[in-house]
């Protein structure tokens, strides 16, 4: 399977995320929904908080340019921030981050559990 149809199909077309991506721990694009682009500057500053999330708490982030509230950081594996009735969930595998976005009526939750579960799938298989 492509990197786009874990996209398209696991995340986007679940009706759960509005735009995602997935790039490489080095900020290299692997795939991303039209119209989504996430700079690398974007990606290097998702990773780095990660490490130490005081940052992106105190000033937001970046994503697509637009700039969001960081809500959580959850380890070496998750976060999760808003702007107004949209957000994003960004998680952490070995190789690679996922990026996705959703906007309203998708509830924080459902979008969450969609981008974590594929999280889940691309570590189980040593991505």
């Amino acid at each position: 399977m492509s990197w786009q149809t874990y996209v398209d199909t696991n995340m986007v077309g679940t009706g759960k995320i509005s735009r995602g991506a997935i790039h490489g721990h080095d900020g290299s694009v692997w795939a991303t929904s039209p119209g989504f682009s996430v700079h690398l500057n974007e990606v290097k500053a998702i990773l780095k908080a990660y490490q130490d999330p005081s940052e992106v708490r105190a000033n937001g982030l970046l994503v697509n340019d637009v700039k969001y509230i960081v809500l959580r950081v959850v380890d070496d594996r998750s976060l999760y921030a808003k702007k107004g009735n949209s957000g994003i969930v960004a998680v952490k595998t070995k190789q690679a981050i996922l990026i996705g976005v959703y906007d309203e009526p998708i509830q924080p939750g459902e979008a969450n559990k969609v981008v974590e579960s594929l999280g889940d799938y691309l570590i189980s298989v040593s991505y």
